[in-house]
């Protein structure tokens, strides 16, 4: 009989982790914040802007902790770039989601 070997610590495994439940808090919180955004300071308007700002902090020192672990790979994939065509398919991608995202966001200019 084995003896169960105790795994080391993966730290890429945590990273990734951490950037994916920082990450999908980010929009949660957001829109809370969005709901709550003319209210006076309330428990719960307080509470959704520490999530959010906290899961921020996080997210971003996640993001430069994965860069720092893949940084040799993301280098020689920026040198393949150059090589690469883009799809006609994820041009419309791009642009669909930036003119949808430019006119829902337009509301902001309306002049009342």
């Amino acid at each position: 009989m084995e003896k169960n070997k105790l795994k080391k610590f993966n730290s890429r495994a945590f990273i990734s982790v951490g950037r994916f439940t920082s990450g999908l808090i980010l929009p949660i919180s957001g829109i809370m914040n969005h709901k709550l955004q003319f209210e006076p300071l309330t428990v719960a308007r307080h509470f959704y802007m520490a999530i959010h700002n906290m899961s921020a902090a996080l997210f971003v020192i996640f993001i430069v902790i994965h860069l720092s672990y893949n940084w040799v790979s993301l280098m020689k994939y920026s040198r393949k770039i150059g090589d690469i065509i883009i799809s006609k398919e994820a041009l419309a991608a791009v642009l669909l989601v930036i003119c949808i995202v430019g006119i829902f966001s337009m509301h902001v200019f309306h002049i009342s």
